[in-house]
């Protein structure tokens, strides 16, 4: 199976291939700055399952304990469609918005609920943390 997700504009792209190891809702607060809404859905695939097309700049920040998160977002329209952090190294996050696909798979982890706003909710059963796991992708069960 393979789908694809892009920016606004359509001039970025990211197909996919097959199944994504994990579906993240992160309520951190650089999720919630880098989405503009209240937390940041990804789907996290290993780099050899990705291919991008199309040209993007990158937003290096900083995140907890020394680590960075690279920014792919779109020079024409601003979308930021991709993301690489160095604490896993060869896995690629994508936004599950991107895709504009309902019958995606829903997220089955929820971290840095410390910032979650307290009327979001889910419907199904998943994985809840207060801050960010020791490794989110590995948590509980290893794909």
């Amino acid at each position: 199976m393979t789908r694809m997700a892009r920016c606004s504009c359509g001039s970025l792209r990211a197909e996919v291939s097959g199944d994504p190891i994990r579906v993240i809702a992160c309520h951190c607060d650089e999720c919630q700055r880098r989405t503009g809404s209240v937390f940041g859905a990804g789907a996290y695939y290993k780099k050899e399952q990705v291919q991008i097309n199309g040209s993007n700049k990158v937003f290096v920040r900083a995140g907890p304990e020394k680590r960075t998160v690279s920014n792919h977002f779109c020079p024409e329209c601003g979308t930021s469609l991709f993301w690489e952090g160095d604490i896993a190294p060869g896995i690629v996050g994508i936004a599950v918005g991107g895709f504009v696909d309902p019958d995606f798979p829903p997220p089955n982890i929820s971290f840095f609920e410390k910032y979650k706003h307290p009327w979001i909710g889910f419907n199904h059963e998943l994985e809840h943390f207060l801050q960010r796991p020791t490794h989110p992708l590995w948590t509980k069960t290893n794909p």
